[in-house]
Order: structure tokens, then sequence, then C-alpha cells
């Protein structure tokens, strides 16, 4: 990479930063600018749908280290307008690496800026809350970068599920190969656990646990790892578009829906809630991220935009409940209004940094959903419990 391809980030309040382009050169993309913490995981990140519409800023500070590989990949593609980081690592170090991070966004089409106090940006997000951006790899004046931000259209309102979602009803990993867990060969295991592990193609995976239920899965820009833990805890999973009508779900006979995470305004997708208010009806349902804050619209609560946003694998979630607190991964820029939740919605979780809505339970229906990731692609793995609840919550229902 050379010096000779300058790039910019502009916000919108008129501060920018200069650096050096990698990625794509010379275009320009616009977005919403958000910071994520997590220290590891830039590919999981990169291609999550929920990013869709937005410029991604790493606040750890070198990315790139160990490349890109498919098999750690959230969806097809990279869903983020542009990616902003301290420092590039050009030469990765990892046997799983088939390319660059450079090469990666390059080959779609992504602009990246180094060479960015990301701290800096970061205060500057957290003070002055989320903003319309513009990342330019190509020539252009800061004030012209400033003005295209200003100009440039916001995350409220937007629908962006309808970019992410597939187009066609599917059954995810039907061969039972795609959702086994990777994993070293241990000499040492006795006969019992040997037995449990699978060797494909010079690796050795873990044997998935038999199918206990059949779920269906709303994709509102559902993550592969979200899949593969429902697979993984004996869920088979059926995956509908986002606009599938809750007729054509019952009419597939599943003993639960899944919801899952997804990008842009919950509040703008009247046509999800109206259907997901049919099956709390009919079906036990868990839904995580956009699924969570679409269960409060289905019920009659309301969303707002927060002033940053929770992107990171480093959030504290307490489980009012019982007391326990977890840390969670977590990507969303809005949150459900506890005051506007009906009397038969329970609060059962918070954010310990500033007392939102992380989580809830119906009283009277099967039905619970947490605003955070309990697969945890990156992140902590404190959450993972909530696949059991479900298949538990699912027993009940058939006893």
């Amino acid at each position: 990479m050379s010096q000779s391809h300058p790039a910019i980030l502009a916000l919108e309040d008129g501060t920018f930063f200069e650096g050096e382009a990698y990625g794509a050169l010379d275009t320009v993309h616009v977005g919403e600018i958000c910071f994520n913490t997590s220290m590891t995981g830039y590919q999981e990140v990169l291609t999550d749908p929920s990013y869709r519409g937005q410029i991604v800023s790493m606040t750890y500070t070198q990315i790139g280290n160990y490349g890109c590989n498919p098999a750690d990949f959230e969806s097809n593609e990279p869903h983020v307008r542009g990616f902003v980081i301290e420092e590039l690592c050009k030469q990765p170090s990892n046997f799983r690496s088939v390319e660059s991070l450079d090469a990666f966004l390059k080959r779609h089409d992504i602009p990246g800026i180094q060479g960015v106090d990301t701290r800096a940006l970061t205060k500057k997000l957290r003070t002055a809350g989320a903003m319309r951006a513009v990342i330019a790899t190509k020539a252009m004046t800061a004030e012209e970068a400033v003005e295209l931000a200003k100009n440039s259209p916001g995350m409220e309102g937007m629908d962006y599920v309808k970019e992410v979602t597939t187009p066609d009803i599917y059954k995810w990993d039907p061969e039972n190969k795609e959702s086994r867990e990777w994993t070293i060969p241990n000499p040492s295991l006795d006969d019992e656990r040997a037995a449990k592990l699978e060797e494909d193609d010079n690796q050795v995976f873990q044997s998935l646990a038999p199918v206990r239920h059949h779920i269906v899965a709303y994709d509102f820009g559902i993550k592969r790892n979200i899949l593969r833990r429902l697979r993984q805890a004996g869920f088979a999973v059926t995956v509908v578009p986002a606009t599938t009508k809750a007729e054509d779900v019952l009419a597939l006979n599943p003993d639960g829906v899944f919801l899952s995470n997804g990008p842009g305004d919950p509040a703008a997708l009247d046509y999800v809630h109206t259907e997901v208010a049919k099956l709390i009806d009919e079906k036990p349902i868990f839904a995580i991220c956009l699924g969570h804050q679409i269960i409060s619209h289905a019920v009659g609560g309301k969303t707002f935009k927060l002033k940053f946003g929770h992107r990171g694998g480093n959030q504290p979630v307490k489980d009012l409940r019982t007391g326990k607190i977890s840390i969670t991964s977590q990507n969303h820029g809005f949150a459900v209004d506890g005051d506007s939740l009906p009397d038969n919605v329970e609060v059962t979780h918070v954010n310990l940094n500033d007392e939102t809505v992380e989580g809830l339970r119906l009283k009277d229906k099967p039905v619970f959903s947490v605003q955070y990731h309990p697969e945890a692609a990156p992140g902590p793995n404190d959450a993972s419990y909530f696949f059991d609840e479900f298949a538990a919550l699912i027993d009940s229902t058939k006893g």
C-alpha cells in the first residue's frame, strides 16, 4: 500500500480525519458512523447484516492480523459502508487465512481508512452521538465531504431488512455439516468423548446433537453463527423471508418461532409487527436484537434511537430475576422504551451502563426476547444458555 492514496472521513458536524486508503480506492460511501469495541472478530463485524448502512470504526488498535477466511463470515458479503481503523496489518499470519483484509474489501468495493485516531473518534461519538458520515478514498476536500454527509439519509425510518433478508424459504444445514463445531483432537479423551468427534477433510468436528424441535427462523439479517448454535442446541431450522405471512409460517407446522437480528429502524417494520402479533397467540417465540424490538412493537410498545448504540463484546447486562450479571455481545442503535410496554410484559434484563431494556417476557404467553446476541460471534458465551431455555419452553408447551 502506498501513501499516494489518501483518504478522508468526514462527519456531519464538520469534524474530519485524514488518513491512508485501503480496500476499495477512488470511491465515496456515506452512512451512519458507529464504533465497535471488540478486540477480535472484524470478519464477523464486516459481514454482519445488522451493520447495513453504517460505517464502522474499530476501537482496537491493529486490525487484520489474522487475515480473512470464508468460514468465519456471518453472511455471503460485507454489509458495512466503510471500515475505519488505526493501523492495518499488511502481512496477516494465520493458517486459516485465504486473503488479507485489504484484498477482501477491494474485492467487495468497500473503502477503508487507516491512520485515524479511533480513540478521539470514539470519544467524539460518545459525546455528540451517532452521526452521518462520509468515507472517501478519492480526491475530495474536507468541506465537500462534510456537505455530502449533511445531505445523506439518517438511520431513523430506514428499512434495511428488505435489502438483507433471504428471497426464498430454505432449510438450514440439511446435511448436518455446516453447524458442526471445529475442534482440536485430544489423544487423552476417553472412548465415550472420542466417539462424539467426526473427521472430515483432515479436520475434526464435534458431532451434532440429535434434532429435538423444528422451528421457523425469520431472517431480518440473520447471522450464520446463530443458525449454527440453534442446530447445535437440537433445533432443525427453516429460514423464511422477513415478509412471510403468519399463516405461511403456521403452515410449516413449527414447534416454535425465532426472530433474528437485523439492521435499521425497528419502527419502520409495520409489515413485520403485524405478522409477529398474530404468531404470539400461536407459537412459542424466542427473539434477539432487532427481533426483541419487533416483539415490543407487536405488543404495542415503542422503541427509540440510542445516543451512540451498543456495539462490541463487553456490554454488562443484569438479569433482574436472579441478580446475575453477564457480559454480552451487542450490535444495535435502537432500544425498547420500557415505559411503553403493556402490563402483561415483564422486563427481565437491563443494561448496567445506561439501564436500557435488554430482555423481556410475556407473562401470559410463551414468548421471551433479549437485546443481545447469545451466539456471541465475536464475544463472550455468557448468554448461550438461552438456546436451552427456548428448547425447554417448547417442551413445556408441548406437554
